[in-house]
């Protein structure tokens, strides 16, 4: 015979409910604890900010001799080849700041224990990764930001000049970092330790930098790998960017010959869902094999 012990559900231990203005204060504190830890790390901070600024700098000196890229319609005096990459490198920001710098943070913070010790704290998944969206909002803003005025300023590049262009900019930006913030989480499953983060996942990203028309002209890549780059989120951003950036004669120069704004929109809300996805189904606070 068996005794079956009830208890009363008053007595039941449960994690505390935060008011709704709790809520909101403790991801406001989350958000400002990321930017704060985030800045602490010096190398991230130059490599995150400094790193498409530098290629960008690196691309107009050492093109400058080959002149003008002309516009294939024939109109206007063409582009320099820094104007003509600095799309690309907008891109490659939004992919740094949300694919890389979360898939690598957040596997350190599993490999070393912080997600353990968070995980058995009333702070809710939820907190946590409004911190981490937080976090990675801002620093994209902030390089992207930068990136635009030394373009501008210090290497001359003219920047958008009408409306419609800054209103493509600003929802590919918004959907771009969507996306990658999503896909960062997702792929911070992927390395097995804190140690071989880097080794995991700074070869994807460099690997897609150079097959989706960030530091090499798309038009100019074999079709096979026009193909292959069309399958991920970073080839789409950049030709968003290339639309919003470039003189419209330049989408001669895409596959169809046009910016296909529509399937852009279309391919980045695909990999936004599935970067959702993904997330929701890999990330835990504390790993399976712990």
């Amino acid at each position: 015979m068996t005794a079956t012990l009830t208890v009363a559900p008053e007595h039941v231990a449960r994690r505390p409910l935060p008011s709704p203005g709790g809520v909101v204060g403790q991801c406001l504190r989350q958000i400002r604890f990321e930017i704060t830890n985030y800045v602490r790390h010096g190398d991230t901070l130059v490599f995150t900010f400094g790193f498409p600024i530098i290629m960008l700098a690196i691309f107009t000196s050492a093109f400058a001799s080959q002149g003008t890229i002309p516009n294939p319609d024939g109109l206007g005096a063409g582009l320099s080849v820094g104007a003509y990459f600095l799309p690309g490198m907008v891109a490659a920001g939004v992919l740094l700041s949300g694919v890389q710098n979360l898939a690598i943070d957040i596997a350190h913070e599993k490999s070393d224990g912080r997600l353990r010790r968070w995980g058995g704290t009333p702070m809710s998944p939820f907190v946590y990764f409004v911190g981490k969206i937080g976090q990675v909002v801002v620093t994209a803003t902030v390089q992207t930001v930068l990136l635009l005025l030394v373009a501008r300023f210090a290497l001359g590049i003219a920047l958008p000049s009408t409306a419609a262009k800054w209103l493509t900019f600003g929802w590919v930006w918004v959907v771009g970092l969507a996306a990658s913030t999503l896909l960062g989480i997702a792929l911070s499953s992927v390395p097995r330790s804190g140690k071989s983060a880097s080794a995991v996942v700074l070869p994807i990203t460099l690997v897609l930098q150079f097959i989706s028309g960030v530091y090499l002209q798309f038009y100019g890549l074999p079709t096979w790998m026009q193909n292959l780059a069309s399958a991920f989120p970073l080839k789409w951003l950049a030709q968003g960017m290339r639309a919003a950036f470039l003189p419209d004669g330049f989408q001669q120069l895409e596959v169809g010959q046009s910016w296909n704004l529509g399937q852009v929109a279309i391919a980045l809300g695909i990999w936004l869902v599935v970067g959702l996805v993904l997330s929701r189904l890999t990330f835990r606070w504390i790993r399976r094999n712990a």
